[in-house]
Protein backbone atom coordinates (compact mmCIF):
# COMPACT_ATOMS: atom_id res chain seq x y z
CA UNK A 1 0.00 0.00 0.00
CA UNK A 2 1.51 3.55 -1.06
CA UNK A 3 2.38 5.97 1.70
CA UNK A 4 -0.60 8.07 3.64
CA UNK A 5 -1.57 11.01 2.15
CA UNK A 6 -3.30 13.33 4.02
CA UNK A 7 -6.73 13.62 2.32
CA UNK A 8 -7.29 17.72 1.12
CA UNK A 9 -10.51 19.43 3.52
CA UNK A 10 -12.91 19.07 0.17
CA UNK A 11 -12.11 15.17 0.10
CA UNK A 12 -13.00 14.83 3.98
CA UNK A 13 -16.12 16.94 3.88
CA UNK A 14 -17.30 14.87 1.17
CA UNK A 15 -16.64 11.65 2.84
CA UNK A 16 -18.20 13.02 5.98
CA UNK A 17 -21.14 14.17 3.68
CA UNK A 18 -21.20 10.92 2.33
CA UNK A 19 -21.42 8.93 5.85
CA UNK A 20 -24.89 11.35 6.57
CA UNK A 21 -26.61 10.16 3.58
CA UNK A 22 -25.88 6.76 4.64
CA UNK A 23 -27.44 7.10 7.73
CA UNK A 24 -30.40 9.18 5.85
CA UNK A 25 -30.88 5.93 3.74
CA UNK A 26 -30.27 3.55 6.66
CA UNK A 27 -32.80 5.35 8.36
CA UNK A 28 -35.21 5.43 5.43
CA UNK A 29 -35.13 1.90 4.59
CA UNK A 30 -35.64 0.44 8.07
CA UNK A 31 -38.85 2.66 8.74
CA UNK A 32 -40.52 1.77 5.32
CA UNK A 33 -39.46 -1.93 6.05
CA UNK A 34 -40.99 -1.21 9.89
CA UNK A 35 -37.98 -3.46 11.22
CA UNK A 36 -34.42 -3.50 11.18
CA UNK A 37 -31.31 -1.95 12.86
CA UNK A 38 -30.60 1.67 11.98
CA UNK A 39 -28.95 2.65 15.35
CA UNK A 40 -26.04 -0.31 14.09
CA UNK A 41 -25.99 1.36 11.01
CA UNK A 42 -25.50 4.72 11.73
CA UNK A 43 -22.62 3.81 14.32
CA UNK A 44 -20.42 2.46 11.05
CA UNK A 45 -21.31 5.51 8.55
CA UNK A 46 -17.77 7.04 8.64
CA UNK A 47 -16.00 3.82 8.61
CA UNK A 48 -18.39 2.28 5.60
CA UNK A 49 -18.15 6.12 3.45
CA UNK A 50 -14.03 6.38 4.33
CA UNK A 51 -13.88 2.70 3.24
CA UNK A 52 -15.96 2.14 0.26
CA UNK A 53 -14.81 5.85 -1.09
CA UNK A 54 -11.44 6.36 -0.14
CA UNK A 55 -9.86 3.26 0.61
CA UNK A 56 -10.98 0.10 -1.24
CA UNK A 57 -10.24 -0.29 -5.13
CA UNK A 58 -12.68 -1.77 -6.49
CA UNK A 59 -15.31 -1.17 -10.32
CA UNK A 60 -18.48 -0.25 -8.78
CA UNK A 61 -20.58 -2.45 -12.03
CA UNK A 62 -18.57 -5.67 -11.69
CA UNK A 63 -18.84 -6.43 -7.94
CA UNK A 64 -17.48 -9.40 -8.37
CA UNK A 65 -14.56 -8.78 -10.24
CA UNK A 66 -11.60 -11.53 -8.99
CA UNK A 67 -9.01 -8.06 -8.75
CA UNK A 68 -11.50 -6.11 -6.66
CA UNK A 69 -10.72 -5.28 -2.89
CA UNK A 70 -13.21 -7.54 -0.51
CA UNK A 71 -15.54 -6.26 2.04
CA UNK A 72 -17.18 -8.52 4.30
CA UNK A 73 -19.90 -7.39 6.79
CA UNK A 74 -19.38 -9.78 9.98
CA UNK A 75 -22.08 -7.61 11.58
CA UNK A 76 -24.66 -8.46 8.77
CA UNK A 77 -27.63 -7.32 11.12
CA UNK A 78 -26.19 -3.58 9.72
CA UNK A 79 -26.86 -4.75 5.80
CA UNK A 80 -29.14 -2.05 5.33
CA UNK A 81 -26.06 0.71 5.23
CA UNK A 82 -24.25 -1.91 3.23
CA UNK A 83 -27.24 -1.53 0.36
CA UNK A 84 -26.86 2.27 1.36
CA UNK A 85 -23.28 2.01 0.36
CA UNK A 86 -24.05 0.10 -3.22
CA UNK A 87 -26.94 2.86 -3.42
CA UNK A 88 -24.42 5.74 -3.09
CA UNK A 89 -21.82 4.31 -5.33
CA UNK A 90 -24.59 3.84 -7.87
CA UNK A 91 -24.65 -0.06 -8.24
CA UNK A 92 -28.19 0.03 -6.58
CA UNK A 93 -31.26 1.97 -7.41
CA UNK A 94 -31.72 4.44 -3.89
CA UNK A 95 -35.87 3.65 -4.57
CA UNK A 96 -34.80 -0.07 -4.41
CA UNK A 97 -33.70 -0.11 -0.59
CA UNK A 98 -37.32 1.43 -0.01
CA UNK A 99 -37.95 -2.42 -0.57
CA UNK A 100 -35.64 -3.66 2.23
CA UNK A 101 -36.80 -7.18 4.04
CA UNK A 102 -40.09 -7.17 1.33
CA UNK A 103 -40.30 -10.91 0.15
CA UNK A 104 -40.02 -10.12 -3.77
CA UNK A 105 -36.98 -7.69 -2.94
CA UNK A 106 -33.21 -9.07 -3.20
CA UNK A 107 -32.36 -6.88 -0.29
CA UNK A 108 -33.21 -9.49 2.77
CA UNK A 109 -32.11 -8.57 6.15
CA UNK A 110 -29.41 -9.58 6.20
CA UNK A 111 -26.71 -10.27 3.42
CA UNK A 112 -26.64 -13.11 0.87
CA UNK A 113 -24.90 -13.83 -2.15
CA UNK A 114 -28.25 -12.99 -4.31
CA UNK A 115 -27.07 -9.82 -4.08
CA UNK A 116 -24.02 -9.25 -6.08
CA UNK A 117 -22.14 -7.47 -3.72
CA UNK A 118 -22.00 -10.00 -0.94
CA UNK A 119 -19.28 -12.74 -1.02
CA UNK A 120 -21.05 -14.45 2.10
CA UNK A 121 -23.93 -14.61 4.08
CA UNK A 122 -23.35 -13.16 7.59
CA UNK A 123 -26.09 -12.70 10.49
CA UNK A 124 -25.09 -15.74 12.67
CA UNK A 125 -22.44 -13.57 14.58
CA UNK A 126 -19.00 -14.01 14.96
CA UNK A 127 -18.21 -15.89 11.22
CA UNK A 128 -17.39 -12.99 9.22
CA UNK A 129 -14.10 -12.84 9.88
CA UNK A 130 -13.50 -16.47 9.56
CA UNK A 131 -14.27 -15.94 5.70
CA UNK A 132 -12.39 -12.76 5.34
CA UNK A 133 -9.01 -14.59 6.54
CA UNK A 134 -9.85 -17.39 3.80
CA UNK A 135 -10.12 -15.03 1.37
CA UNK A 136 -6.91 -13.31 2.40
CA UNK A 137 -4.89 -16.28 2.57
CA UNK A 138 -6.02 -16.74 -0.81
CA UNK A 139 -4.93 -13.16 -2.11
CA UNK A 140 -1.59 -13.62 -0.55
CA UNK A 141 -0.75 -17.34 -1.29
CA UNK A 142 -2.69 -18.02 -4.08
CA UNK A 143 -3.61 -15.44 -6.57
CA UNK A 144 -0.66 -13.29 -5.33
CA UNK A 145 -2.58 -10.18 -6.20
CA UNK A 146 -2.87 -6.94 -4.51
CA UNK A 147 -6.65 -7.11 -3.26
CA UNK A 148 -6.64 -6.23 0.31
CA UNK A 149 -9.65 -7.88 2.20
CA UNK A 150 -11.66 -5.85 4.81
CA UNK A 151 -14.04 -6.60 7.43
CA UNK A 152 -16.83 -5.31 9.76
CA UNK A 153 -17.31 -6.69 13.33
CA UNK A 154 -19.58 -5.17 16.00
CA UNK A 155 -18.45 -5.51 19.24
CA UNK A 156 -21.31 -7.88 20.40
CA UNK A 157 -20.07 -10.43 18.57
CA UNK A 158 -16.32 -10.18 19.76
CA UNK A 159 -17.58 -12.14 22.65
CA UNK A 160 -17.79 -15.48 20.11
CA UNK A 161 -14.63 -17.62 20.12
CA UNK A 162 -14.70 -18.35 16.60
CA UNK A 163 -13.92 -14.55 16.40
CA UNK A 164 -10.32 -15.47 17.87
CA UNK A 165 -10.28 -18.67 16.00
CA UNK A 166 -9.60 -16.25 13.23
CA UNK A 167 -7.65 -13.23 14.80
CA UNK A 168 -5.02 -16.25 15.67
CA UNK A 169 -4.60 -17.77 12.33
CA UNK A 170 -4.83 -14.24 10.49
CA UNK A 171 -1.54 -13.55 13.00
CA UNK A 172 -0.23 -16.82 12.66
CA UNK A 173 0.09 -16.63 8.98
CA UNK A 174 0.93 -12.52 8.64
CA UNK A 175 -1.85 -12.08 6.82
CA UNK A 176 -0.83 -8.57 5.69
CA UNK A 177 -3.60 -7.90 2.85
CA UNK A 178 -6.57 -8.13 5.80
CA UNK A 179 -8.41 -5.24 7.91
CA UNK A 180 -10.49 -6.25 10.78
CA UNK A 181 -12.27 -3.27 11.73
CA UNK A 182 -13.97 -3.36 15.13
CA UNK A 183 -17.23 -0.98 15.67
CA UNK A 184 -17.15 -0.38 18.96
CA UNK A 185 -20.46 1.10 19.50
CA UNK A 186 -20.45 0.34 23.73
CA UNK A 187 -23.82 -1.38 23.42
CA UNK A 188 -25.36 -4.71 22.54
CA UNK A 189 -28.44 -5.85 21.70
CA UNK A 190 -30.22 -6.54 25.19
CA UNK A 191 -27.10 -4.71 27.46
CA UNK A 192 -23.90 -2.92 26.64
CA UNK A 193 -20.75 -5.01 25.44
CA UNK A 194 -19.02 -7.01 28.22
CA UNK A 195 -15.44 -4.27 27.94
CA UNK A 196 -18.18 -1.08 26.62
CA UNK A 197 -15.73 1.41 25.77
CA UNK A 198 -12.42 0.14 27.40
CA UNK A 199 -10.78 0.17 23.66
CA UNK A 200 -7.44 -0.22 25.19
CA UNK A 201 -8.44 -3.87 25.97
CA UNK A 202 -9.45 -4.93 22.64
CA UNK A 203 -6.32 -3.04 21.35
CA UNK A 204 -4.33 -5.25 23.66
CA UNK A 205 -5.86 -8.58 22.41
CA UNK A 206 -5.44 -7.75 19.02
CA UNK A 207 -1.86 -7.20 19.54
CA UNK A 208 -1.43 -10.30 21.44
CA UNK A 209 -2.67 -12.67 18.53
CA UNK A 210 -0.61 -10.64 16.27
CA UNK A 211 -2.16 -7.72 15.13
CA UNK A 212 -1.27 -4.27 14.36
CA UNK A 213 -4.06 -2.74 16.28
CA UNK A 214 -5.18 1.06 15.81
CA UNK A 215 -7.10 2.93 18.39
CA UNK A 216 -9.18 5.73 16.43
CA UNK A 217 -12.52 8.09 16.85
CA UNK A 218 -14.54 5.73 14.47
CA UNK A 219 -16.64 8.88 13.50
CA UNK A 220 -13.46 11.27 12.56
CA UNK A 221 -13.20 10.50 8.72
CA UNK A 222 -9.41 11.77 9.01
CA UNK A 223 -8.18 9.47 11.78
CA UNK A 224 -10.00 6.86 9.67
CA UNK A 225 -8.15 7.14 6.66
CA UNK A 226 -4.78 7.51 8.19
CA UNK A 227 -5.31 4.65 10.16
CA UNK A 228 -6.35 2.77 6.67
CA UNK A 229 -3.75 4.08 4.73
CA UNK A 230 -0.60 2.25 7.59
CA UNK A 231 0.61 -0.56 6.00
CA UNK A 232 2.22 -3.26 7.97
CA UNK A 233 3.89 -6.81 7.72
CA UNK A 234 1.07 -8.56 9.65
CA UNK A 235 -2.73 -7.97 9.84
CA UNK A 236 -4.58 -5.01 10.76
CA UNK A 237 -7.07 -4.01 13.56
CA UNK A 238 -8.86 -0.84 13.60
CA UNK A 239 -10.54 0.00 16.70
CA UNK A 240 -13.30 2.54 16.04
CA UNK A 241 -14.77 3.83 19.06
CA UNK A 242 -18.10 4.28 18.04
CA UNK A 243 -22.08 5.36 19.86
CA UNK A 244 -24.54 3.94 18.39
CA UNK A 245 -26.92 5.78 16.53
CA UNK A 246 -24.68 8.01 16.44
CA UNK A 247 -26.67 11.36 14.91
CA UNK A 248 -29.95 10.46 15.83
CA UNK A 249 -30.97 12.83 18.43
CA UNK A 250 -32.62 10.89 21.81
CA UNK A 251 -31.29 7.77 20.74
CA UNK A 252 -27.45 7.95 20.03
CA UNK A 253 -25.82 5.92 22.66
CA UNK A 254 -29.12 4.94 24.91
CA UNK A 255 -29.91 1.90 25.33
CA UNK A 256 -33.53 -0.55 24.15
CA UNK A 257 -33.11 0.79 20.74
CA UNK A 258 -31.52 -2.24 19.31
CA UNK A 259 -33.17 -3.73 16.37
CA UNK A 260 -35.56 -0.82 16.38
CA UNK A 261 -36.83 1.12 12.99
CA UNK A 262 -37.66 4.89 14.25
CA UNK A 263 -41.43 5.80 13.69
CA UNK A 264 -42.30 7.91 11.08
CA UNK A 265 -42.86 10.97 12.47
CA UNK A 266 -39.42 10.42 14.09
CA UNK A 267 -37.50 9.56 11.04
CA UNK A 268 -38.67 12.10 8.42
CA UNK A 269 -37.71 15.11 11.27
CA UNK A 270 -34.18 13.12 12.10
CA UNK A 271 -33.66 12.67 8.28
CA UNK A 272 -33.93 16.50 8.50
CA UNK A 273 -31.40 16.87 10.93
CA UNK A 274 -29.14 14.89 9.53
CA UNK A 275 -29.75 16.38 5.92
CA UNK A 276 -29.06 19.83 7.09
CA UNK A 277 -25.41 19.04 8.08
CA UNK A 278 -24.43 17.83 4.43
CA UNK A 279 -22.68 20.54 2.79
CA UNK A 280 -22.56 19.63 -0.68
CA UNK A 281 -24.53 16.46 -2.66
CA UNK A 282 -21.74 15.73 -5.04
CA UNK A 283 -20.68 11.96 -4.97
CA UNK A 284 -17.61 10.28 -4.30
CA UNK A 285 -16.17 7.78 -7.13
CA UNK A 286 -13.85 4.68 -6.26
CA UNK A 287 -10.65 4.15 -7.03
CA UNK A 288 -10.04 0.73 -9.65
CA UNK A 289 -7.95 -1.89 -9.02
CA UNK A 290 -4.92 -3.51 -10.04
CA UNK A 291 -6.44 -5.99 -12.92
CA UNK A 292 -3.77 -8.46 -11.23
CA UNK A 293 -5.61 -11.82 -10.07
CA UNK A 294 -4.97 -14.58 -12.33
CA UNK A 295 -8.04 -16.03 -14.79
CA UNK A 296 -8.48 -19.54 -13.69
CA UNK A 297 -10.86 -22.19 -14.36
CA UNK A 298 -12.07 -24.78 -11.73
CA UNK A 299 -14.70 -26.59 -14.05
CA UNK A 300 -14.77 -30.23 -15.02
CA UNK A 301 -12.06 -31.10 -13.02
CA UNK A 302 -10.95 -34.32 -14.13
CA UNK A 303 -8.76 -37.05 -12.07
CA UNK A 304 -5.37 -37.63 -14.48
CA UNK A 305 -5.84 -41.26 -14.50
CA UNK A 306 -7.79 -44.32 -12.98
CA UNK A 307 -7.99 -45.56 -9.95
CA UNK A 308 -5.05 -48.79 -9.83
CA UNK A 309 -6.80 -50.62 -6.32
CA UNK A 310 -6.87 -54.06 -7.16
CA UNK A 311 -10.42 -56.47 -6.13
CA UNK A 312 -9.40 -58.10 -2.44
CA UNK A 313 -6.58 -55.51 -1.40
CA UNK A 314 -7.65 -53.86 2.26
CA UNK A 315 -7.94 -50.30 2.33
CA UNK A 316 -9.18 -47.94 5.03
CA UNK A 317 -11.53 -44.93 2.99
CA UNK A 318 -9.73 -42.75 5.00
CA UNK A 319 -6.48 -43.32 3.34
CA UNK A 320 -8.26 -43.73 -0.13
CA UNK A 321 -9.36 -40.53 0.49
CA UNK A 322 -5.54 -38.87 1.31
CA UNK A 323 -4.71 -40.69 -1.94
CA UNK A 324 -7.63 -39.38 -4.28
CA UNK A 325 -7.03 -35.59 -3.18
CA UNK A 326 -3.13 -35.77 -3.97
CA UNK A 327 -3.70 -37.66 -6.97
CA UNK A 328 -6.69 -34.71 -7.95
CA UNK A 329 -4.30 -31.73 -7.22
CA UNK A 330 -2.25 -32.88 -10.01
CA UNK A 331 -5.06 -32.14 -11.98
CA UNK A 332 -6.01 -28.53 -11.36
CA UNK A 333 -3.53 -26.09 -9.52
CA UNK A 334 -6.88 -24.84 -7.60
CA UNK A 335 -7.39 -27.98 -5.42
CA UNK A 336 -6.38 -26.69 -1.97
CA UNK A 337 -6.51 -28.92 1.11
CA UNK A 338 -7.41 -27.55 4.79
CA UNK A 339 -6.71 -29.62 7.91
CA UNK A 340 -7.39 -29.41 11.86
CA UNK A 341 -4.30 -31.01 12.96
CA UNK A 342 -5.80 -34.61 11.87
CA UNK A 343 -3.66 -34.56 9.21
CA UNK A 344 -1.64 -37.77 9.65
CA UNK A 345 -5.28 -39.61 10.55
CA UNK A 346 -7.28 -38.01 7.79
CA UNK A 347 -4.57 -38.65 5.24
CA UNK A 348 -4.79 -35.18 3.77
CA UNK A 349 -0.83 -35.43 4.67
CA UNK A 350 -0.47 -37.32 1.63
CA UNK A 351 -2.16 -34.16 -0.36
CA UNK A 352 0.14 -31.83 1.59
CA UNK A 353 3.14 -34.20 1.06
CA UNK A 354 2.66 -34.02 -2.83
CA UNK A 355 1.03 -30.27 -2.85
CA UNK A 356 2.75 -28.28 0.12
CA UNK A 357 2.10 -24.53 -1.23
CA UNK A 358 -1.39 -25.53 -1.49
CA UNK A 359 -2.21 -27.28 1.93
CA UNK A 360 -3.68 -24.99 4.91
CA UNK A 361 -2.77 -26.09 8.49
CA UNK A 362 -5.82 -24.91 10.50
CA UNK A 363 -5.00 -26.12 13.68
CA UNK A 364 -7.68 -27.31 16.56
CA UNK A 365 -9.96 -24.56 15.42
CA UNK A 366 -12.98 -26.64 13.25
CA UNK A 367 -15.20 -23.69 12.92
CA UNK A 368 -12.45 -21.32 11.75
CA UNK A 369 -11.51 -24.20 9.81
CA UNK A 370 -14.52 -24.24 7.73
CA UNK A 371 -15.03 -20.58 7.58
CA UNK A 372 -11.66 -20.40 5.95
CA UNK A 373 -12.76 -23.32 3.54
CA UNK A 374 -15.73 -21.10 2.69
CA UNK A 375 -13.67 -17.79 2.00
CA UNK A 376 -10.90 -19.41 -0.05
CA UNK A 377 -14.05 -20.95 -2.54
CA UNK A 378 -15.53 -17.41 -3.26
CA UNK A 379 -15.22 -15.91 -6.42
CA UNK A 380 -14.13 -19.82 -7.73
CA UNK A 381 -10.88 -19.22 -6.76
CA UNK A 382 -10.19 -22.31 -5.35
CA UNK A 383 -12.14 -25.78 -4.67
CA UNK A 384 -11.37 -26.70 -1.28
CA UNK A 385 -11.23 -29.93 0.88
CA UNK A 386 -11.22 -29.47 4.49
CA UNK A 387 -10.70 -32.53 6.78
CA UNK A 388 -11.10 -33.64 9.99
CA UNK A 389 -12.84 -36.52 12.35
CA UNK A 390 -16.58 -36.45 11.72
CA UNK A 391 -17.41 -35.96 15.04
CA UNK A 392 -15.75 -32.74 14.98
CA UNK A 393 -17.64 -31.30 12.39
CA UNK A 394 -20.38 -31.11 14.67
CA UNK A 395 -19.44 -27.95 17.02
CA UNK A 396 -18.43 -26.16 13.06
CA UNK A 397 -22.90 -27.25 12.26
CA UNK A 398 -23.83 -23.32 12.28
CA UNK A 399 -20.57 -22.48 10.24
CA UNK A 400 -21.72 -24.86 7.84
CA UNK A 401 -25.33 -23.69 7.83
CA UNK A 402 -24.38 -20.49 6.79
CA UNK A 403 -22.13 -21.68 4.31
CA UNK A 404 -24.88 -23.19 2.16
CA UNK A 405 -26.81 -20.01 3.17
CA UNK A 406 -23.86 -18.19 1.44
CA UNK A 407 -23.85 -21.12 -1.48
CA UNK A 408 -20.41 -22.26 -0.84
CA UNK A 409 -18.90 -24.91 -2.67
CA UNK A 410 -17.02 -26.53 -0.55
CA UNK A 411 -16.15 -30.06 0.18
CA UNK A 412 -15.56 -31.41 3.98
CA UNK A 413 -14.32 -34.80 4.69
CA UNK A 414 -15.41 -36.83 8.12
CA UNK A 415 -13.36 -39.81 9.03
CA UNK A 416 -13.14 -41.79 12.17
CA UNK A 417 -16.89 -42.08 11.75
CA UNK A 418 -19.37 -44.60 13.85
CA UNK A 419 -18.40 -47.46 16.37
CA UNK A 420 -15.82 -48.45 14.16
CA UNK A 421 -12.72 -46.63 15.27
CA UNK A 422 -13.35 -49.16 18.38
CA UNK A 423 -10.98 -48.40 21.24
CA UNK A 424 -11.39 -44.39 21.17
CA UNK A 425 -14.55 -44.20 22.96
CA UNK A 426 -17.84 -41.97 21.88
CA UNK A 427 -15.77 -39.23 22.22
CA UNK A 428 -14.43 -39.81 18.97
CA UNK A 429 -16.96 -41.63 17.18
CA UNK A 430 -18.88 -39.30 14.35
CA UNK A 431 -22.70 -40.57 15.13
CA UNK A 432 -24.63 -37.66 14.44
CA UNK A 433 -23.33 -36.93 11.20
CA UNK A 434 -25.05 -37.97 8.54
CA UNK A 435 -28.30 -36.25 9.70
CA UNK A 436 -26.44 -33.24 10.32
CA UNK A 437 -25.46 -32.80 6.67
CA UNK A 438 -28.52 -34.50 5.26
CA UNK A 439 -30.47 -31.67 6.94
CA UNK A 440 -27.55 -28.91 5.05
CA UNK A 441 -30.02 -27.70 1.95
CA UNK A 442 -28.47 -28.67 -1.02
CA UNK A 443 -25.75 -30.78 0.40
CA UNK A 444 -24.43 -33.76 -0.93
CA UNK A 445 -23.58 -36.52 1.35
CA UNK A 446 -21.35 -39.01 0.19
CA UNK A 447 -20.62 -42.19 1.81
CA UNK A 448 -17.88 -44.33 -0.29
CA UNK A 449 -17.56 -48.58 1.04
CA UNK A 450 -14.55 -49.07 -0.65
CA UNK A 451 -11.22 -46.98 -1.86
CA UNK A 452 -12.48 -46.91 -5.28
CA UNK A 453 -15.98 -45.83 -4.58
CA UNK A 454 -13.88 -43.20 -2.61
CA UNK A 455 -11.54 -41.95 -5.20
CA UNK A 456 -14.72 -41.71 -7.26
CA UNK A 457 -16.40 -39.70 -4.53
CA UNK A 458 -13.90 -36.98 -4.28
CA UNK A 459 -13.76 -36.48 -7.93
CA UNK A 460 -17.31 -35.82 -8.34
CA UNK A 461 -17.48 -33.35 -5.26
CA UNK A 462 -15.03 -30.94 -6.86
CA UNK A 463 -17.22 -30.59 -9.38
CA UNK A 464 -20.70 -30.74 -7.60
CA UNK A 465 -22.28 -27.43 -6.27
CA UNK A 466 -23.34 -27.06 -2.65
CA UNK A 467 -21.93 -28.58 0.49
CA UNK A 468 -20.46 -32.11 0.04
CA UNK A 469 -19.71 -34.43 2.52
CA UNK A 470 -17.57 -37.58 2.68
CA UNK A 471 -17.91 -39.87 4.91
CA UNK A 472 -14.35 -42.11 5.59
CA UNK A 473 -13.78 -45.32 8.00
CA UNK A 474 -11.14 -45.81 10.04
CA UNK A 475 -10.47 -49.91 9.83
CA UNK A 476 -9.08 -51.31 6.70
CA UNK A 477 -11.87 -53.55 3.95
CA UNK A 478 -11.61 -54.99 0.96
CA UNK A 479 -11.81 -53.23 -2.21
CA UNK A 480 -14.83 -54.41 -3.54
CA UNK A 481 -14.92 -52.67 -7.08
CA UNK A 482 -13.05 -52.73 -10.32
CA UNK A 483 -10.82 -49.55 -11.27
CA UNK A 484 -13.70 -48.80 -14.38
CA UNK A 485 -16.67 -49.10 -12.49
CA UNK A 486 -18.96 -45.95 -12.90
CA UNK A 487 -20.60 -44.41 -9.79
CA UNK A 488 -22.98 -41.59 -9.85
CA UNK A 489 -24.64 -39.18 -7.30
CA UNK A 490 -27.79 -40.94 -6.03
CA UNK A 491 -27.32 -44.25 -8.04
CA UNK A 492 -26.71 -47.22 -5.28
CA UNK A 493 -24.78 -50.63 -6.13
CA UNK A 494 -26.79 -53.61 -5.98
CA UNK A 495 -24.09 -56.00 -4.64
CA UNK A 496 -25.66 -59.41 -4.37
CA UNK A 497 -28.67 -60.68 -5.55
CA UNK A 498 -30.51 -64.05 -6.49
CA UNK A 499 -34.61 -64.30 -6.89
CA UNK A 500 -34.60 -66.33 -3.60
CA UNK A 501 -33.64 -63.24 -1.48
CA UNK A 502 -35.98 -62.61 1.69
CA UNK A 503 -34.94 -59.23 2.57
CA UNK A 504 -33.05 -56.25 1.38
CA UNK A 505 -30.44 -54.85 3.53
CA UNK A 506 -28.88 -51.50 3.23
CA UNK A 507 -25.52 -50.88 4.25
CA UNK A 508 -22.58 -48.32 4.00
CA UNK A 509 -18.92 -47.93 4.61
CA UNK A 510 -17.82 -50.81 7.15
CA UNK A 511 -21.46 -51.68 7.95
CA UNK A 512 -21.99 -52.86 3.83
CA UNK A 513 -18.98 -55.23 4.31
CA UNK A 514 -20.39 -56.62 7.94
CA UNK A 515 -23.42 -57.07 5.95
CA UNK A 516 -21.76 -59.15 2.85
CA UNK A 517 -20.57 -61.29 5.65
CA UNK A 518 -23.73 -61.99 7.18
CA UNK A 519 -25.19 -62.49 3.42
CA UNK A 520 -22.22 -65.57 3.24
CA UNK A 521 -22.76 -67.07 6.63
CA UNK A 522 -26.55 -66.95 6.24
CA UNK A 523 -26.64 -68.39 3.11
CA UNK A 524 -24.70 -71.85 4.47
CA UNK A 525 -28.11 -72.02 6.07
CA UNK A 526 -30.03 -71.65 2.72
CA UNK A 527 -31.23 -67.95 3.87
CA UNK A 528 -30.86 -64.96 1.22
CA UNK A 529 -30.55 -61.54 1.48
CA UNK A 530 -30.01 -59.09 -1.30
CA UNK A 531 -27.49 -56.34 -0.43
CA UNK A 532 -27.24 -52.68 -1.32
CA UNK A 533 -24.96 -49.95 -0.99
CA UNK A 534 -26.18 -46.63 -1.86
CA UNK A 535 -22.88 -44.70 -2.33
CA UNK A 536 -24.82 -41.41 -1.50
CA UNK A 537 -26.91 -41.31 1.31
CA UNK A 538 -28.14 -37.58 0.21
CA UNK A 539 -29.65 -38.16 -1.93
CA UNK A 540 -30.88 -41.80 -1.61
CA UNK A 541 -31.70 -43.90 -4.80
CA UNK A 542 -35.23 -44.31 -4.16
CA UNK A 543 -35.88 -46.07 -7.33
CA UNK A 544 -33.41 -48.49 -6.91
CA UNK A 545 -34.02 -49.10 -2.75
CA UNK A 546 -38.25 -49.59 -3.71
CA UNK A 547 -37.57 -51.68 -6.33
CA UNK A 548 -35.75 -54.05 -4.96
CA UNK A 549 -37.52 -53.37 -1.63
CA UNK A 550 -40.82 -54.98 -3.74
CA UNK A 551 -38.86 -57.97 -4.73
CA UNK A 552 -37.82 -58.58 -1.31
CA UNK A 553 -42.24 -58.21 -0.05
CA UNK A 554 -41.35 -55.03 1.30
CA UNK A 555 -38.33 -56.42 3.95
CA UNK A 556 -36.08 -54.10 4.42
CA UNK A 557 -32.97 -53.60 6.66
CA UNK A 558 -30.70 -50.77 7.27
CA UNK A 559 -27.43 -51.44 8.86
CA UNK A 560 -26.13 -48.22 9.75
CA UNK A 561 -23.02 -47.04 12.05
CA UNK A 562 -24.79 -44.16 13.71
CA UNK A 563 -27.32 -43.04 16.28
CA UNK A 564 -30.57 -44.51 16.33
CA UNK A 565 -32.63 -41.46 16.43
CA UNK A 566 -30.68 -39.24 14.04
CA UNK A 567 -31.80 -41.62 11.45
CA UNK A 568 -35.50 -42.01 11.52
CA UNK A 569 -35.89 -39.70 8.64
CA UNK A 570 -33.59 -41.86 6.61
CA UNK A 571 -36.62 -44.38 6.25
CA UNK A 572 -37.85 -45.20 3.11
CA UNK A 573 -40.85 -47.27 2.54
CA UNK A 574 -41.75 -51.20 3.23
CA UNK A 575 -40.91 -52.43 6.72
CA UNK A 576 -37.63 -51.35 8.22
CA UNK A 577 -35.85 -52.02 10.88
CA UNK A 578 -32.18 -50.46 11.87
CA UNK A 579 -29.43 -52.77 12.95
CA UNK A 580 -26.45 -50.56 13.86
Amino acid sequence: MEDYHKPDQQTLQALKDAANRLRISSIKATTAAGSGHPTSCCSAAEIMSVLFFHTMRYKVQDPRNASNDRFVLSKGHAAPILYSVWAEAGFLQEAELLNLRKIDSVLEGHPVPRQAFTDVATGSLGQGLGAACGMAYTGKFFDRASYRVYCLLGDGELSEGSVWEAMAFAGFYKLDNLVAIFDINRLGQSDPAPLQHHVEIYQKRCEAFGWHAIIVDGHSVEELCKAFGQAKHQPTAIIAKTFKGKGISGVEDKESWHGKPLPKNMAEQVIQEIDDRIQNKKKLSPALPEEDAPIINIRNIKMPSPPTYKVGEKWATRKAYGVALAKLGHANDRVIALDGDTKNSTFSELFKKEHPSRYIECYIAEQNMVSIAVGCATRDRTVAFASTFATFFTRAFDQIRMAAISDSNINLCGSHCGVSIGEDGPSQMGLEDLCMFRAIPNSTVFYPSDAVATEKAVEIAANTKGICFIRTSRPENPVIYNNNEDFHIGQAKVILKSKDDQVTVIGAGVTLHEALAAAEQLRKEKIYIRVIDPFTIKPLDKKTILENARATKGRIITVEDHYHEAIQNQRQGGNTQCAG
